[in-house]
């Protein structure tokens, strides 16, 4: 199996287990936990697909990443209750998820023959798209956008760092595995330290 197709199988199944931790917040049926499993687990590559022209979208050519999202949504509806902080660990998983996942956007736009913008937004959207749909679907507040929150910047400084990488190493893995560091460290320092951007704060006009 190729490098992005087993990130893509990671992504896929640890962004659906975050979609079926909010899902269980959600207090939703075994039906609503699949939907938002596997909505959050295929949305980021579904949108990277299409905007590349791939056809088919990776999903439709090999249906098993449904089955394991559908897998990964009933293991949580079975087990969500022994979690002590179901939102802790949804921040963590979505930490896991979004390295791996930007990674898997990256390895599956390099070998393409577009230039580092594209390969860098395409890192970026199968990244952050699951887990905003996912967000949006269930009526929270998405983790993309809250205010000063390391998410968006943690995926486009792992996916400039893969490039780097690329540049230095003609080991495949090592650029991807350096993807997924940045933004990880990234991601968790803003859990775990608080690290943030500055966040815009309206001030009062001027008066001559």
């Amino acid at each position: 199996m190729s490098p992005p197709a087993l990130l893509d199988l990671a992504a896929v199944f640890v962004f659906a287990l975050t979609g079926a931790l909010v899902a269980s917040r959600a207090l939703l049926d075994l039906v609503g936990f699949l939907f938002v499993a596997c909505l959050t687990a295929v949305g980021g590559g579904t949108v990277r697909d299409l905007l590349l022209d791939r056809a088919p979208v990776f999903w439709v050519q090999a249906p098993h990443f449904v089955l394991l999202a559908s897998a990964a949504a009933v293991l949580v509806f079975f087990t969500a209750h022994f979690l002590e902080s179901r939102y802790r660990v949804l921040l963590w998983l979505d930490a896991v998820a979004l390295s791996v996942a930007v990674a898997a956007g990256v390895a599956a736009t390099i070998g393409t023959g577009h230039g580092p913008v594209i390969v860098t937004l395409m890192g970026v959207i199968t990244g952050c798209f699951g887990g905003l749909m996912r967000d949006v679907v269930c009526n929270e507040v998405p983790l993309v956008l809250k205010a000063g929150e390391l998410y968006v910047t943690a995926a486009f400084a792992g996916a400039i760092a893969a490039q780097l990488a690329f540049t230095l190493t003609d080991m495949p893995w090592l650029p991807l595995a350096a993807c997924m560091a940045v933004t990880f460290a990234l991601r968790a320092g803003s859990i775990r330290l608080g690290w943030r951007l500055q966040a815009y704060k309206p001030r009062p006009p001027r008066h001559k």
